[in-house]
């Protein structure tokens, strides 16, 4: 679900990673070329680790593996889009 706020231009969301992909360098690349088609600083964080969703070495560090739960935020002019098209990404991710 994602939540944005006007006032700011922000917005977060909470996505699981499919129960068959890991986010390794194949998967990656497609979720930060997805990231870089906005103007939005853009972060995805597991745990207590945030990463720049436009950085694949950031976010390939995150280690993120099968069913893990992602927390997306974005903050810029097209957070709400940005978010809405990242969580649909994640969730179409393939090995």
């Amino acid at each position: 679900m994602v939540q944005a706020s006007s006032e700011h231009a922000t917005a977060d969301a909470q996505v699981a990673m499919p129960a068959d992909v890991d986010l390794h360098a194949r998967p990656a690349a497609e979720f930060v070329r997805t990231a870089m088609r906005f103007s939005s600083e853009v972060w995805v964080a597991v745990g207590e680790r945030e990463a720049n969703a436009k950085s694949l070495l950031s976010i390939l560090a995150l280690g993120a593996r099968r069913g893990t739960s992602l927390r997306l935020r974005a903050e810029g002019a097209d957070a709400a889009i940005a978010l809405e098209t990242l969580a649909a990404a994640v969730s179409q991710l393939r090995d």
